[in-house]
Order: structure tokens, then C-alpha cells, then sequence
């Protein structure tokens, strides 16, 4: 999995309340909080326009990122992402300071791998994604940026479950420390009406058959 490196700049804040969100907004800026690491919550403004072309790449939200503020730069994950409803606007973020040993839960994105050799696609069937990211429990050094599911051995109707992901080692999937019942499917593959059944029920009868109906 490929590791990249993400820089933050951002600029310490003393104003607080939602009038000077608003104003920082109107001058292009996003407000935000850095928080954790033993260290007392910190009010941060970010340039908009860079931090829209951060989070249109998913491996932002998984990867240990570099927060400078005021010139002091400190490691830290993403937690929260308040967008516009209608608008391609972000209103808020949150920053989690963390370092290398610090167990943090974080969702990560899962790239399905091997649809196009998959025996339940070759017969007509379609991939069904019942989720497209995952929470993982894990030191921050170990963070994944991703995680893999294969689908090239799966038949119509086979479904791969979160017990079936490959994790790396010291990765915990969060919803299966709840217990067994939340091995929840991940993807499935599923006939597609007009298959290879329901043409054979469609097909037309055979002369003699038209004939004693």
C-alpha cells in the first residue's frame, strides 16, 4: 500500500462562536480543532481551497497527517467533516492529535479487487458493494490507507463478509469487536433481472406445447 505524505497549514485562532466561523468563512477559511494528545483542545482556521483539494482524495481521511500551526508542527488524524448540505463548501473539521503508539479508530476505504475474472460477473451477475469503507482499531503507525477485498473467486449469490478482509497485522476491524453477529457482508454479487433463469422461463413454448394449451 502506498504511503503519501500530507501537510496541513493552518493558523492558531483566539475567536470563538458562531459569528466568527461565519466571518472566517467569508474570507475563505475554514475553522477547525485540533484535539487530544494530552494537550488542551486548539482553535485553528485552514485555507478552503486547499482543503477541498485535500479531501477530494480519499487517502487524506486514512493517513497520519502534518498539522503546522503557528510554525509547530504536530501528527494527527482526521475526525470529523462537516460539509454544506447543498453546496461544495466545507463548514468545520476536526483533528485528533496522535503519534506512532497511539490506538486510534479511523475508517479506511476498501478497493474491490479482481471483478473482472470473478465467475458470478462472467455469468451475467453484478457486484453489489454493501459498504465502501470500514472503521479499523490501530496503533497510528500502522494505520492502513486501505484495505483489499477480492471478489475474483465469487460465484452469484457468494457474498464476502468483514471476517473475510485481509487485515495488516495490529489491525482490528471495530464492528467485529462487538462479536460474531456483526460479520456483516462487505460485497456480493447478485443475478441481474432478465438472466439466464428468467429467459428460460421467457422463452417461447414449443410447437405442440402453444397447441394443447
Amino acid at each position: 500500500m502506498s504511503v503519501e505524505a500530507f501537510v496541513v497549514n493552518a493558523e492558531p485562532r483566539n475567536d470563538e462562536g458562531k459569528g466568527a466561523s461565519r466571518r472566517l468563512r467569508r474570507e475563505g477559511k475554514v475553522p477547525a480543532v485540533l484535539y487530544g494528545g494530552n494537550k488542551e483542545p486548539q482553535s485553528i482556521s485552514l485555507q478552503h481551497n486547499i482543503m477541498l483539494q485535500h479531501i477530494e482524495n480519499e487517502a487524506f481521511f486514512s493517513h497520519i497527517l502534518t498539522v503546522n500551526v503557528g510554525g509547530q508542527a504536530e501528527k494527527a488524524v482526521i475526525k470529523d467533516l462537516q460539509m454544506h448540505p447543498y453546496k461544495p463548501s466545507i463548514v468545520h473539521m476536526d483533528f485528533q492529535r496522535v503519534d506512532e503508539k497511539s490506538v486510534i479508530k479511523v475508517s479506511v476505504p476498501v478497493h474491490f479487487i479482481g471483478a473482472d475474472v470473478a465467475p458470478g460477473v462472467k455469468a451475467g451477475g453484478v457486484v453489489t458493494h454493501q459498504m465502501t469503507s470500514v472503521e479499523v482499531s490501530c496503533p497510528a503507525g500502522k494505520l492502513p490507507e486501505y484495505l483489499e477485498a477480492d471478489v475474483s473467486s465469487m460465484e452469484i449469490g457468494d457474498s464476502l463478509h468483514l471476517s473475510d478482509l485481509t487485515l495488516p497485522e495490529g489491525v482490528e476491524l471495530v464492528e467485529l469487536m462487538h462479536g460474531a453477529e456483526h460479520d456483516l457482508p462487505v460485497v456480493t454479487i447478485v443475478a441481474t433481472r432478465g438472466g439466464a433463469a428468467e429467459e428460460e422461463e421467457a422463452a417461447p413454448p414449443e410447437e405442440g406445447e402453444a397447441a394443447a394449451e
